[in-house]
């Protein structure tokens, strides 16, 4: 059974990495093949090997088969191209619990009535209006509305190490996302749809309300809202990084583990009150408490949300409780099949979540030792035995998905989870069916005690390992070598497996040569942010915009890239002008990387977070690093630097020169200062690759500009479907006629350019790691 689901799900992994949907005639040739093996496999039955050989193909292919048709089905519901940006009239219901962002509200909705074009569920956005005394309509779950919505197609950035949010909305079938427009029309319509789902929702809604309006004063509220209906908007950026720095994610949110202990508690109660009744003269209390606890467990996971880890282990509880019901007995890791097996056919791209490996993975590891010398051990040794040991068989996963794990991890879990699973969540849980306050500020303060030993441990310096994001041989290779260093005592060489996490521990990614740089502009949207690597020294020009709604490109891309590529700390960071579509990501990016040096333009600093620790970028100034030249050539004294008063021209504008090539990052300076520029250092202009300024607005890009700089290829950092027409069709026309090739991050993703014997070589994300539903 195990082999057949995991041929399968390798199938429907296999399908999930294609750069574009297969052609016609891959699943011709899938559908000729599928009978064929099965027929191999009647005609093989005297050669078992063989004949289990073609039964593992054929899953494989059935697997592949799968994905691919869930996914043509999905993505045919996708917005057409030919009518993103249209105003357009729809009804429907708001089919989840709405978020609340610093400009206005954010929820998913149903479509029910509209053109025929239309996808079943989008993405909206409702922002507070630009008149006065209008605020944004209480919104609740499972209301009908009337709106009149702009939307577009799903869309992202791509970057090294970023999560991607376009297949989270193809996961979810939200296929497009957009705005309500400020119309007269926009009405509710009913106020409670009908329907187990809408119901449901409305219920997740008003625990969450009651809740966090009980608790509005409480530090841990958030967390507690989310142990009891999934919703994790309450819970700060803050309390999110004390968590990960303690290993300790899965206990604050709905989990597994969760789901698990709600359906084994329940059982046990029900089973015990049962057996004392007459009632179970006519049924077994083994029976009614199967029962019991696969829907108590069954309830608590959908007031959750349905998230991969609940799916998982509610399936796993509904397949034991349906053995129970049939009298049959499962071994652990045929329960832990049909899971992987059922979650792989109602979620075909869960293969591809992080949540997927971890939940399964962790159920994996604790199956594995308990069925070794660690499963016989009790009490506190045998708890913090299985810890260690879980940490251990998930560091090279860790490391490939988040490149970090905790090294308190197994202590933090010892210490936490008997007090979060037996006493906080059940006081949530408690506290959502009962609002009385008393029981909220119980669990409140019960979780603020269990925090206290914890972020002890949470401040020790060596708390976290952190590294590049390690190739996938080393990560299996660790693995295997954890594998077998917990084989039983007597196994030779059981040592020697720890030896496999030296390389994988060791390993960081490949730097340039002296004389040689990486330049790295990433995809943030509507702004700017670049990485510039040499041989010892990282810089980072621009820190992403903020982003609309809440949030920043700084958290969301920047961070995470500089953590995939393993920049733990950057030598400068340069902040060229502190309009927000530069400067919004800053202060993120200072909170999760220190940087040795902050600069800005002159006068700024007072915009900057801690503004007395950053200084100014100054015309003239050289700096020779790694065999690489660092020359600021604006805000020119001569042009009134400080005293200009306009921001856009007073962009810190930086060209680097290394052995085989140079760069100009100009920021967002607009024609003046280009005109000066010309002026005062003409054939100085003179590089390979060119940022465009100003994102490819009109405003810059003069022809004298473009005459000056000669460059080889022009990068333009946009946003998708930019509102301010970025970049501008003459802006375009002028460096093309100028023989230079044209790089878009909105369509291409993160664009590198290593600087390297031979000249500029050039890449482009969305070209490097392509997915089918990329543009779809």
């Amino acid at each position: 059974m195990n082999s057949i689901v995991i041929t399968f799900a390798i199938g429907v992994g296999a399908f999930q990495m294609q750069p574009e949907l297969p052609p016609g005639w891959v699943g011709m040739l899938l559908g000729v093949s599928c009978p064929l093996l099965a027929a191999a496999r009647r005609l093989l039955s005297s050669r078992p090997v063989w004949g289990r050989a073609s039964v593992l193909i054929l899953c494989a292919l059935l697997g592949f088969g799968w994905g691919w048709w869930r996914a043509e089905l999905r993505l045919a519901e996708a917005l057409p191209m030919s009518e993103e940006g249209r105003d357009v009239s729809v009804l429907g219901v708001i089919d989840g619990l709405p978020a609340k962002t610093a400009s206005g509200v954010r929820f998913p909705f149903l479509v029910e009535s509209g053109p025929s074009w239309l996808p079943g569920r989008v993405s909206l956005a409702w922002y507070f209006p630009r008149r006065a005394g209008l605020p944004v309509p209480n919104l609740q779950p499972g209301e009908r509305w009337a709106l009149l919505v702009r939307l577009k197609r799903p869309h992202d950035g791509v970057n090294p190490g970023g999560s991607d949010r376009t297949l989270r909305m193809l996961e979810e079938g939200t296929r497009a996302s957009g705005y309500v427009r400020e119309a007269p029309t926009n009405r509710r319509i009913d106020a409670a749809a009908a329907g187990l789902s809408q119901m449901v929702t409305r219920l997740r809604g008003q625990i969450r309300a009651r809740m966090l309006q009980g608790m509005h004063d409480r530090t841990w509220a958030g967390v507690l809202v989310a142990l009891a209906v999934g919703d994790q908007q309450a819970i700060s950026d803050e309390q999110w990084n004390r968590f990960r720095r303690l290993g300790i994610v899965h206990l604050v949110v709905i989990s597994g583990l969760h789901v698990t202990l709600i359906g084994a508690l329940a059982w046990s109660l029900a089973g015990g009150l049962w057996r004392r009744s007459r009632c179970s003269l006519y049924l077994p209390s083994q029976h009614f408490a199967a029962i019991v606890g696969a829907l108590s467990a069954s309830a608590y996971a959908l007031l959750a949300g349905m998230g991969v880890s609940v799916q998982r282990s509610l399936i796993m509880l509904l397949v034991v409780a349906a053995a129970q019901l049939l009298g049959r007995k499962l071994a652990p890791t045929t329960v832990l099949g049909w899971a992987v097996m059922v979650v792989t056919m109602v979620d075909p791209w869960a293969v591809l979540s992080p949540g997927f490996w971890l939940s399964f993975g962790a159920v994996a590891v604790l199956l594995y030792i308990s069925s070794g010398e660690l499963g016989r051990l009790a009490g506190w040794r045998g708890l913090m035995r299985a810890q260690l040991a879980i940490t251990l068989l998930m560091v090279p996963l860790l490391l490939i998905l988040f490149q970090q794990f905790s090294l308190i991890a197994p202590l933090a879990n010892a210490l936490a989870i008997p007090v979060v699973s037996i006493l906080i969540t059940p006081l949530a849980l408690l506290y959502a069916a009962i609002p009385f306050e008393p029981i909220g500020a119980l669990a409140d303060r019960l979780l603020g005690w269990t925090m206290i030993p914890l972020d002890w441990l949470a401040a020790l310096p060596f708390s976290v390992w952190q590294q590049a994001s390690p190739p996938w041989p080393l990560a299996f290779a660790g693995l295997v070598g954890g594998v077998w260093s917990l084989l039983p005592r007597g196994t030779p060489g059981r040592a020697v497996g720890l030896l496999a996490f030296v390389p994988l521990l060791g390993w960081s990614p490949e730097r340039p040569d002296g004389g040689e740089f990486r330049l790295v502009v990433l995809d943030v949207g509507q702004g700017l942010a670049v990485h510039l690597q040499t041989a010892r020294r990282d810089w980072l020009f621009d820190a992403g915009p903020a982003i609309p709604g809440g949030g920043n490109a700084g958290l969301r891309v920047v961070v995470p890239y500089l953590r995939a590529t393993g920049v733990a700390r950057l030598d400068t960071l340069v902040v060229s002008h502190p309009d927000l579509d530069h400067a919004g990501g800053a202060a993120a990016v200072l909170a999760a990387v220190p940087s040795r040096r902050r600069l800005v333009s002159p006068g700024d600093a007072h915009r900057m977070p801690e503004p007395e620790r950053w200084g100014y970028c100054e015309a003239g100034r050289t700096e020779l690093l790694d065999g690489v030249r660092f020359e600021w050539l604006h805000p020119l004294a001569a042009e009134g630097g400080e005293r200009e008063p306009h921001g856009n021209n007073r962009s810190c504008v930086l060209k680097i020169t290394g052995t085989y090539g140079s760069a100009l990052l100009t920021a967002d300076i607009e024609s003046k200062v280009e005109g000066a520029l010309v002026a005062k250092l003409g054939s100085r202009l003179r590089s390979d690759v060119l940022l465009v300024a100003h994102h490819g607005s009109r405003s810059s890009s003069s022809p004298e500009w473009v005459a000056a700089v000669q460059p080889r290829s022009v990068i333009y950092s946009v946003g998708y479907r930019s509102r301010f027409g970025h970049p501008h069709p003459d802006v375009w026309a002028r460096w093309s006629a100028a023989g230079a090739r044209a790089y878009r991050t909105d369509s291409q993703g993160a664009i590198s350019v290593d600087f390297v014997q031979g000249g500029p070589v050039i890449g482009a994300a969305r070209e490097r790691w392509p997915r089918y539903w990329h543009g779809r």
